[in-house]
């Protein structure tokens, strides 16, 4: 047998994009969805530990180790120093973090999307 090309008769499933694949809220946009949420769900669990560690960590410290506690900074004990100024700072730079990971995440989704699109629009 002889074969000089592809099969004229096979029925070609059409592909649709995956945008329209999440609009339409198929099996396959589903997926795609769950993966951004799933990734930014793991960014925020992770960034809620750290910040609740620190948090709730600090005071912890200075319970178990009274001499941290007795410490100055500036003629203010060091507890008042770490808590009541230099943690909203942090906090807002951790916020800053977040944000620029979480719009990372959201432009790699995106450029996932896109490539998925592109590749299809390529098969003959």
């Amino acid at each position: 047998m002889l074969v000089t090309g592809p099969r004229t008769r096979a029925v070609r499933r059409p592909r649709y994009p995956v945008t329209r694949e999440i609009d339409e809220q198929t099996g396959l946009g589903e997926a795609y969805m769950r993966s951004l949420v799933r990734t930014q769900l793991r960014l925020a669990a992770g960034l809620c530990l750290v910040l609740g560690a620190v948090a709730f960590g600090l005071p912890l410290l200075f319970e178990v180790f009274p001499a941290v506690r007795e410490q100055e900074v500036l003629g203010a004990p060091l507890p008042w120093v770490l808590l009541g100024g230099l943690i909203y700072p942090w906090f807002v730079g951790v916020g800053w973090w977040y944000v620029r990971q979480a719009e990372r995440n959201e432009d790699d989704f995106a450029e996932l999307v896109d490539r998925s699109e592109r590749s299809a629009a390529e098969e003959p």
